[in-house]
């Protein structure tokens, strides 16, 4: 894609989100303009505690005269206000818009759009993480194309959000890049009546980056529907998704020297010499979604009965197709020798289609119950058979999957429960899945929350099968690899005085990893990196999380605390993670210039301990396991001065400041180092009409 086709679409779509809001066909009037904080958004029911922004969420009310002669009118009152922006989750959870500037809001600002506080990113915008804690309950279903260090910024089905407003409501989101380069996210959402809602989204960025061939860009364009009729029995929600992330390989450093000795002539970056200078990769998706629900009985007391007793027949559709290309114009010989053919053109594609029918009962008292049935088709391959001497490896991976499944879910008094279950009955790819939530509200102050999650299902497709141009990275191991089980235990206990613990216990069996069995002269010769490939561990793994979270305030004055640690017991050494991640944020906040401004200013430092940091391979788009040496143990401190004027919040950072001062250890993954100090710019702006 040309950089001057994505200037073209950030031009257009930047035109069509700033004109969006005079759209005049719509039912309810302008939101008001002077500013109330005073509503509380309620945390929504899932698995595990939602941490809520606790400072300013805005509520506003505006009262104007009728204009008519004779006597003194009354006020009239308009009940728009903030809270009546809905967003909705897939799993159908519902909050209120939240304009509030906030220190959450501040650790959410980023590429991803969410809390980083596990990952650790590389040197240029938009590029892969590497992991700092891993969470073993929230894996997929079915398995999924692979090169997960690429689908950070991918947006899945269960990642779209859908709206219900009263009025048009547009976001734009900026931030600058590290070279060259800008971050745009812009959404567009109106309703065209009270009962029908729709959302049209961008998110694109290119950023050129401090080191050379290390490019990055994407655009992801989303659309969204939800609609309902007037008496509720009929709901039919949506969306369409095409999606384009990528970006160039360097392979890392080819001389770490250069680097770390700190020599003048390096200190530009660009004069730093990479492994690669013709190797880019590239995740496109594009995804076609539809849910909707009709309810046969709907059984309301009276007019006022909120929750009434309903038997409903639902269906769910998904259709999308996915590939991941590698392409290298001259082959290198850290991914291997005498390559089959040149240039390098790596392809696999995966087209799957989800159908799902489901019978819900609905009851105040009884709760919600619902049992389904799925129909799961997929097709992963590649353009050709491979024979060699030694074996044949096929295309394609294709078949179909039968599942069936229930869900429950109530409230009682303090008490919330919710399940759901799985089961595969025909096909190879899935076994089961287990959930299960509860939780206790003690009362304003305490909240109790337990989970468990037990699945069973086979990794990813690129572990089962995958070809190359290189000779090295050819498998098929479909038959021979057997299903991840992975039993999981979570907790959390929320105080109001005293803060979040959270904790998880993990126990996995057939732990599936990526490895390198190169020698010590091959790795000496720089091609660990070609001898990478999937293995299973026949041992057990047990992963202990704890997670502690508290904000301390003294007037003006905060320091937000996180705390993690982590403990892994295995036979062999297959899953690295540090021990002990911290992060802590001294800020000051208060309104200045007489309340026209809210400012928000503080430092952020960062630390994980030492440990042995899990390897990249730019050609599989994956993170492997490496034990010859351990990165970390360096802090990363940032400082940042944020600020608020009506629904715009302004942020500027001052990343990794550190960096100026201390030694030019900091690695994101071997070979691959951390960014250096840079200052960012941006803003979130919402506006209505």
């Amino acid at each position: 894609m040309s950089d001057q086709y994505h200037g073209m679409k950030f031009l257009i779509f930047t035109l069509l989100f700033l004109l969006g809001h005079t759209l005049s066909a719509q039912q309810d009037s302008l939101p008001p303009q002077k500013e109330v904080d005073s509503i509380k958004v309620a945390p929504a029911d899932a698995l595990g505690v939602k941490q809520m922004d606790s400072v300013r969420i805005d509520s506003t009310r505006t009262t104007k005269p009728k204009l008519k002669s004779g006597p003194p009118q009354t006020l009239q009152t308009d009940s728009v206000s903030i809270k009546d922006y809905k967003l909705i989750s897939y799993q159908r959870d519902t909050t209120s818009l939240d304009t509030t500037l906030t220190i959450r809001k501040e650790y959410k600002y980023n590429y991803l759009r969410k809390d980083d506080f596990e990952l650790m990113p590389f040197a240029n915008m938009g590029q892969q993480y590497n992991e700092l804690g891993r969470d073993f309950s929230t894996v997929s279903y079915y398995p999924r194309i692979g090169a997960e260090a690429k689908n950070m910024g991918y947006f899945e089905k269960e990642d779209i959000t859908y709206y219900n407003v009263p009025t048009p409501m547009t976001e734009l989101m900026f931030k600058t890049t590290m070279e060259q380069g800008q971050f745009l996210d812009a959404l567009l959402t109106f309703n065209l009546s009270r009962k029908f809602n729709a959302s049209i989204a961008y998110t694109g960025f290119r950023s050129l980056g401090k080191y050379r061939y290390e490019q990055a860009q994407d655009g992801k364009f989303r659309v969204t529907f939800n609609y309902e009729t007037q008496n509720g029995r009929y709901g039919l929600r949506g969306h369409i998704a095409a999606q384009e992330l990528e970006d160039e390989e360097s392979g890392g450093l080819l001389d770490r020297s250069q680097f770390e000795d700190g020599e003048d002539d390096f200190q530009d970056r660009a004069r730093i010499d990479l492994r690669y200078t013709n190797a880019e990769n590239r995740i496109l998706g594009k995804r076609y979604f539809f849910d909707h629900k009709l309810k046969l009985v709907n059984h309301k007391k009276d007019s006022t009965d909120t929750d009434p007793t309903t038997l409903a027949l639902g269906h769910e559709f998904a259709y999308e197709t996915k590939l991941y290309d590698f392409v290298q114009t001259t082959p290198h010989i850290s991914l291997g020798e005498d390559p089959f053919q040149v240039p390098i053109e790596d392809r696999a594609r995966l087209k799957t289609m989800y159908n799902k029918g489901s019978v819900e009962f609905s009851n105040k008292t009884l709760g919600k119950l619902s049992g389904n049935i799925a129909l799961y088709n997929y097709n992963y391959y590649f353009n050709s058979l491979l024979i060699t001497e030694e074996e044949t490896i096929q295309n394609k991976l294709d078949g179909q999957e039968i599942s069936v499944g229930g869900a429950y879910s109530n409230r009682i008094g303090p008490l919330f429960l919710k399940g759901n279950i799985n089961y595969t009955v025909s096909g190879e790819l899935t076994g089961n899945n287990f959930d299960g939530m509860a939780r206790y509200r003690i009362n304003d102050d305490y909240v109790i929350t337990g989970a468990i999650n037990v699945s069973s299902r086979m990794p990813n497709f690129n572990y089962l099968l995958y070809q190359s141009d290189y000779r090295n990275f050819n498998w098929q191991n479909n038959d021979t690899f057997e299903n991840i089980r992975a039993k999981t235990i979570k907790f959390s206990f929320e105080t109001k005085n005293y803060g979040l613990l959270e904790g998880q216990y993990s126990t996995l069996g057939n732990y599936t990893y990526f490895a390198s069995t190169a020698t010590q002269e091959q790795m000496d010769n720089a091609q660990e990196t070609a001898f990478v490939r999937p293995f299973q561990e026949s041992g057990t793994v047990n992963h202990l999380k704890l997670k502690y979270t508290k904000e301390l305030k003294w007037r003006k004055w905060a320091l937000m605390n996180t705390v993690m640690y982590q403990n892994v017991t295995q036979d062999n050494q297959v899953l690295n993670l540090p021990e002990l991640v911290t992060r802590n944020t001294l800020y000051f906040s208060s309104d200045v210039f007489k309340k026209a401004m809210f400012l928000q200013t503080g430092i952020t430092f960062k630390y994980f301990t030492a440990y042995n940091m899990d390897a990249y391979n730019p050609l599989l788009g994956e993170f492997y396991i490496q034990n010859n040496e351990e990165f970390g143990a360096y802090p990363l401190l940032d400082v940042f001065i944020n600020a608020k004027v009506r629904q715009t919040r302004i942020y500027l950072k001052a990343e990794h400041l550190n960096s100026i001062f201390s030694e030019p250890n900091y690695y994101s993954a071997p070979n691959y180092p951390y960014r250096d100090f840079v200052i960012r710019f941006g803003l979130v702006w919402n506006f209505f009409s």
